[in-house]
């Protein structure tokens, strides 16, 4: 009786082939994994402290920022409700200052870390829906610097509050958002004119 054998080059390119694919989808497993572990927060922050103004001096991409081309800032104040104003500006190519005015809501008293932000229109802001992810990641003890990003890691901005921020304490911060899963490839550096 004939039995149909592959020949030994091709079981062994076989072989090669399946340890190739096995290889491969370990890799994307442990990849997915990476991106699935929770994103750490700072243990607190002291919104009295935090409140102020930010300048932006490193971003991901977003698309609502996409006509920033520099000076871009945040401003957080108290609003009366107890929640947070959020002031966002910044000027575009053609010269022009944009304004967005928006809500923050801490998710988790006492800690404040964990923020939801609205730019819904005043009157319907309280209902609990379009408002993007606000987490704290790092924040230096004399609040000068801040990383803040969401936890799918699509989004990510680091401010400071000098619009010239010094370049080696910038890559600190870029290089812990890179070891919590955060792709830099197409990091974003602000232009900011003021001194």
């Amino acid at each position: 009786m004939k039995t149909n054998n592959l020949p030994k080059a091709s079981y062994k390119l076989a072989k090669i082939a399946v340890g190739g694919a096995v290889l491969v989808g370990l890799g994307l497993a442990t990849m997915a994994y990476a991106q699935k572990e929770p994103l750490p927060t700072v243990e607190k922050v002291e919104l009295d402290r935090y409140l102020g103004v930010w300048y932006e001096v490193a971003r991901k991409p977003m698309s609502f920022q996409n006509k920033c081309d520099r000076d871009v800032t945040a401003t957080y104040t108290l609003n009366e409700n107890g929640n947070i104003k959020v002031d966002n500006r910044c000027i575009t190519k053609n010269g022009e200052q944009t304004v967005s005015i928006g809500e923050a809501f801490v998710q988790n008293v006492p800690f404040n870390t964990k923020l939801k932000v609205s730019f819904l229109p005043e009157f319907i802001r309280w209902m609990p829906i379009g408002r993007g992810d606000y987490w704290v990641l790092k924040l230096d003890e004399d609040y000068q610097t801040v990383l803040v990003g969401e936890p799918h890691r699509k989004y990510m901005w680091v401010l400071s509050r000098t619009p010239q921020a010094n370049p080696e304490v910038i890559n600190e911060y870029l290089e812990y958002a890179k070891s919590l899963g955060y792709n830099l490839d197409d990091i974003i550096h602000t232009k900011q004119t003021a001194r």
